[in-house]
């Protein structure tokens, strides 16, 4: 049954590694002035949130750890709740 551990917990890693790296891409492509525009943190703040926690997880090599799950709340709040907020505003005018 250790076989099946190690593979529970390597595709918990890399799914942790997978969403903490997309929610940083992702925060680092949209626009600054639409997270201000949609109330929240802004750009450089929510950056470097998904960016640690992304070193969390690389540096832990195990996301059930005390630092790890905090790095995957994280990753899952940006991309739950900030990224549709900032991905429904227009970028430039709206004519």
């Amino acid at each position: 049954m250790a076989w099946f551990d190690v593979w529970l917990l390597t595709a918990l890693y890399w799914a942790a590694q997978a969403l903490t790296v997309w929610a940083f891409v992702d925060a680092l492509i949209r626009p600054a002035p639409a997270f201000v525009a949609a109330g929240k943190l802004t750009k450089p703040g929510w950056a470097a949130i998904t960016a640690l926690a992304a070193v969390v997880i690389y540096l832990s090599q195990n996301p059930m750890t005390f630092l790890g799950l905090p790095a995957i709340i994280a990753a899952v709040v940006y991309l739950v709740d900030v990224r549709p907020a900032v991905r429904g505003l227009r970028r430039g005018n709206s004519w």
